[in-house]
């Protein structure tokens, strides 16, 4: 993700508000409704999502990102049947997805996700840190309402709902919804996207937590070409009580994973030239590293974004 010059004006009015306060009481409502598959913290790709929607436009993306110094996984030896911790590792993640934007106001996007993840049901204790094979994972959808538009120099507000759907039956299904604010100050500028996390269904025993994850970037226009941002990922495993707690997480606790690194941008024409409107690209790569045991030491992120 990175900054954009075009700004759509507008005017923040009552029955945005009004609007919004009919919204809010029914998703807190479906976030927080009922809990009975074991479930790991939610890690999503490692981007940032903004709110520059133009009628129209076709943006193509691709997100990835290879983990080094994975979390050696912990097990437990009850009866002579083990049992294993639940993080969310894997190896390798790598997203294809079209964006669409619909008006000022809306924006959609769909997508695939290949994962190299850690295997959740080793045969044996000598497969615990033992990952399967990159394969496609799971499909997801999003729409972003741009609230309250960026205008120059000044602050927006929107908010996103996505679904996540594994292909795997046994895995539970992740809706995501939250806020997303952003603030553009001459060369500067700061985005940050809070989400809560629904688990829903999935093997039984279910637990249908609820999730606290965050992304955030904080980035400086070093010239026309190039950009520098710090971004931050993370997730806070299981907010209170929430859902209920499968006999890992009793066993092992939950598992808040936390990652922070500076990440470099490239903007330009599709034929080399940044003052190209009509179509652009932009290219980046950094370095997460983690912050806790749970996470992996280092993140390698790149990322592809091709708007038409």
């Amino acid at each position: 993700m990175q900054k954009n010059s075009n700004h759509a004006c507008s005017t923040w009015r009552k029955s945005d508000w009004k609007g919004l306060a009919r919204v809010i009481p029914v998703v807190i409502g479906v976030l927080f409704a009922g809990s009975a598959a074991v479930a790991g913290p939610a890690i999503g790709q490692f981007e940032v999502k903004n709110l520059n929607a133009t009628p129209g436009e076709i943006e193509f993306q691709s997100q990835n990102a290879h983990m080094f110094g994975n979390p050696k996984r912990e097990l437990r030896n009850d009866g002579g049947e083990f049992e294993y911790d639940d993080n969310s590792v894997a190896k390798q993640r790598h997203a294809l997805e079209l964006e669409f934007g619909i008006s000022r106001r809306f924006k959609s996007r769909i997508g695939i996700e290949y994962e190299k993840e850690r295997l959740d049901d080793p045969d044996n204790p000598d497969q615990v840190n033992e990952f399967s094979d990159l394969d496609l994972s799971e499909i997801g959808a999003e729409i972003i309402w741009v609230v309250d538009p960026v205008e120059e120099n000044e602050w927006g507000f929107g908010l996103v709902a996505e679904y996540e759907h594994p292909l795997e039956d046994e895995e539970a299904s992740l809706l995501l919804v939250g806020p997303i604010f952003q603030i553009e100050r001459n060369e500067w500028w700061s985005i940050i996207n809070l989400y809560l996390v629904k688990h829903l269904g999935g093997d039984q025993p279910r637990d249908e937590k609820v999730d606290f994850a965050y992304a955030t970037q904080f980035g400086f226009e070093l010239n026309q070409d190039w950009q520098l941002a710090l971004e931050a990922y993370g997730t806070v495993d299981r907010i209170g009580d929430t859902g209920s707690a499968g006999e890992e997480a009793q066993l092992f606790g939950d598992h808040n994973q936390h990652r922070l690194g500076p990440v470099f941008y490239y903007i330009g024409g599709l034929g080399g030239d940044p003052s190209d409107e009509e179509s652009s690209v932009s290219i980046g790569v950094g370095l997460l590293f983690g912050i806790n045991d749970n996470t992996p030491d280092t993140t390698l992120k790149w990322s592809v974004e091709v708007e038409f």
